[in-house]
């Protein structure tokens, strides 16, 4: 019973981390069509200043897509290992991408359909091979693990980095180097998933009917979650406006995701009891869901012809004719520069050749 409650509570985590993306996904594509409906009518512009977009329903279903989204995965935390539940919110870049190419005319070049399969394969890989973490039911084991020594000295250490890249790297790199603010928001916000998977078991003890409000836990666990996503949000702004958004989401998404299996295999023992082919599963998993973001993100602006490819994937099925055209290329290149020249040189070695 407990074991099939487990797999029940997984299935649920699952099923909410995947809606989370579908509908966070959706919620830009919403968005992005009642900016350029406005756009259309000769309204002010958002990025001039203007709140016409309020006027907008369009705009309205997209912002309650990405509210439903947010609830979706803050659920999901509740039910399912975060070691799972952070890695999938990669696939709402990849909806975001398939639906910008259907309905906003965006083209889709290859090495986005490929980071786009990449993705969907490195999902389903670290669905199979996923953690079962150590059950934590209430808020009593929660705030046990939270006094772990492994789980404080982690805790430390990112808020000591965090101080040192925000006062001492910040001033001096920040404006250089794109690492300086993404790696505060990535350390910052394993502990913002933390808090709100402490959240999330408090929500489910409340609806039970236990009295959660009075334990001081949840309290300081919202608090924390107040602190770090506005930290969070704070730099990644920072760093969105000092560099490109296709160099900013790769690197956040890997270094975010990397931080918060860390942090969940310190404060949850997701891996105590995975076996080698699942950590290798898991592992594997994450790097090709990384390496479909990077390609989805890295390459997106570049134009990628047919010309590009070799000749037998453009569809040219006689090779004969393409090895005669390039012989006649390579006998044009070899063709004299200077004909009259070589004309008057071979002249006079006919007329040795004669007076010989």
């Amino acid at each position: 019973m407990g074991d099939a409650g487990v797999r029940g509570g997984f299935y649920v985590g699952l099923g909410l981390a995947l809606g989370s993306s579908a509908f966070i996904g959706s919620s830009f594509i919403l968005k992005k069509k009642g900016l350029l409906r406005l756009c259309r009518r000769g309204r002010a512009r958002a990025g001039q200043g203007g709140h016409a977009y309020l006027q907008e329903w369009l705009w309205w279903a997209g912002l309650l897509c990405m509210g439903i989204g947010e609830a979706a995965n803050f659920a999901a935390y509740a039910f399912a290992p975060a070691t799972l539940v952070t890695p999938l919110g990669a696939l709402s870049v990849l909806v975001s991408a398939v639906l910008s190419s259907v309905f906003l005319n965006e083209q889709l070049n290859v090495h986005g359909k490929i980071g786009c399969i990449l993705s969907i394969l490195g999902s389903t890989v670290m669905v199979i091979h996923a953690p079962q973490e150590e059950e934590v039911s209430s808020l009593e084991s929660m705030a046990e693990k939270l006094k772990d020594p492994g789980f404080i000295v982690f805790a430390a250490c990112v808020l000591v980095s965090s101080l040192l890249l925000i006062f001492v790297a910040g001033p001096r790199y920040g404006q250089s180097n794109v690492l300086v603010y993404v790696l505060v928001c990535s350390a910052i916000g394993s502990l913002s998933v933390s808090c709100v998977k402490g959240l999330g078991i408090a929500l489910k003890e409340l609806f039970s009917g236990k009295p959660v409000l009075k334990e001081p836990l949840g309290w300081v666990l919202l608090v924390c979650l107040v602190i770090c996503i506005s930290v969070q949000i704070n730099y990644l702004n920072k760093a969105l406006d000092i560099f490109n958004t296709s160099v900013v989401t790769p690197i956040y998404y890997v270094l975010f995701t990397t931080a918060v299996m860390t942090c969940s295999v310190i404060l949850f023992k997701e891996w105590q009891h995975m076996v080698l082919d699942n950590i290798i599963g898991t592992v594997s998993g994450f790097l090709t869901i990384v390496s479909g973001i990077f390609l989805l993100h890295a390459f997106r602006d570049m134009p990628f012809t047919p010309d590009l490819l070799p000749l037998f994937l453009q569809g040219r099925t006689d090779p004969h004719s393409s090895w005669r055209s390039a012989d006649r290329h390579q006998s044009c290149q070899h063709q004299p520069l200077l004909p009259s020249e070589n004309k008057g040189s071979r002249s006079t070695e006919e007329e040795e050749g004669e007076e010989g």
